[in-house]
């Protein structure tokens, strides 16, 4: 998944302190980095562009499990990471929305009425 960020060091500091993903590897004279999901390949990839965030609407939405939404809405407004949407039912269990800096839409469901669906999550 390939996720347009105004800015490098401001992307490694939301992705991986505020969100909590790991580091796989960063380019910075190509303005990439790659955060882990998991045992997921390749993870998500963060690539500078000068237009993200400036007035057009976010192209994309990344959808990841987590064990609790709830509990994984806590430890992010904790972190500073602001809430979009507040936890809300759904029918395999809660789910949240954060975004980026510039905007990208970042979505966290579990499957805590459904685990019989649930993958390993991040």
């Amino acid at each position: 998944m390939l996720v347009p960020v105004g800015n490098l060091a401001a992307a490694l500091e939301f992705y991986a302190n505020g969100l909590g993903l790991s580091v796989r590897f960063t380019v910075p004279e190509r303005g990439i980095a790659l955060f882990g999901v998991a045992a997921e390949t390749p993870g998500i990839m963060a690539m500078v562009d000068p237009a993200a965030g400036q007035g057009s609407p976010p192209a994309i939405r990344i959808w990841l499990e987590v064990p609790d939404a709830r509990a994984a809405a806590a430890e992010l407004e904790g972190r500073g990471v602001d809430i979009l949407t507040a936890p809300f039912e759904v029918a395999t269990g809660w789910s949240v929305e954060v975004a980026d800096p510039w905007g990208n839409v970042i979505g966290l469901t579990d499957y805590l009425k459904r685990p019989d669906l649930a993958r390993p999550a991040f």
